[in-house]
């Protein structure tokens, strides 16, 4: 399994603002490179504090590239999957409708009701007691097929994976935009690394959109 996290940032590093809704940060010429990352992908993944905010649909946008796909014996679109504990996701959530498959991944103590409701539009994941196991979850994801896999936040679920071990690369499009705020989400939020921090090697850049594209490679995978 490889895994890529895709995010764009502020240029003082913030997903959004204070109010956590959603924000412009880059233009179409990153749109475009995010829908063919999509396109190459197994699954995008994201955290249920992105269906929340955002109700995002995570789907291919480009009439071409989901021909591609097909014409390569592929859906029209990736997979998606949801880490979400404690069955959380909205029933009439974006991501749960039948362009794709989704999974929902959830922990042993995610309510049986949300399970039994959720199960109706969703193939379920159980990984951990309270929280997802991430590693348990991933391994069972790549057990179903899935090997190339984008996850598109938020920032604690980033920073789970980043201390799971689990992320391969980090491409990161910074824009020309300052958003402060001591509450305003980060990249990598979580409880936060005090040591043995995940190293990157900075592999490119490229200008885009009035900001720059990094791409980062994680030490050690």
């Amino acid at each position: 399994m490889y895994v890529v996290v895709n995010a764009a940032v502020s240029a003082d590093g913030k997903l959004s603002s204070r109010r956590r809704d959603q924000l412009a940060i880059s233009g179409d010429e990153d749109f475009a490179r995010v829908d063919r990352l999509r396109a190459d992908s197994d699954a995008v993944v994201v955290g249920v504090g992105t269906v929340l905010a955002d109700d995002p649909h995570l789907t291919v946008k480009d009439e071409q590239l989901r021909d591609r796909r097909r014409e390569n014996g592929r859906s029209a679109n990736p997979a998606r999957v949801v880490v979400d504990s404690n069955g959380r996701t909205p029933m009439d959530a974006a991501i749960l409708d039948d362009a794709a498959t989704t999974y929902v991944c959830l922990s042993e103590n995610a309510p049986v009701e949300r399970r039994a409701d959720l199960a109706d539009r969703a193939q379920l994941l159980t990984a951990g007691d309270d929280r997802v196991d991430l590693l348990g979850a991933f391994a069972t994801l790549q057990e179903q097929g899935l090997e190339q896999i984008m996850v598109e936040g938020g920032g604690e679920l980033i920073f789970s994976l980043f201390e799971a071990g689990l992320v391969d690369e980090l491409r990161t499009f910074v824009g020309p935009k300052i958003v402060g705020g001591r509450d305003a989400p980060t990249l990598a939020d979580g409880e936060g690394f005090v040591a043995e921090f995940p190293m990157l090697e900075l592999e490119e850049f490229d200008r885009l959109d009035g900001g720059v594209l990094l791409t980062w490679c994680v030490e050690g995978r």
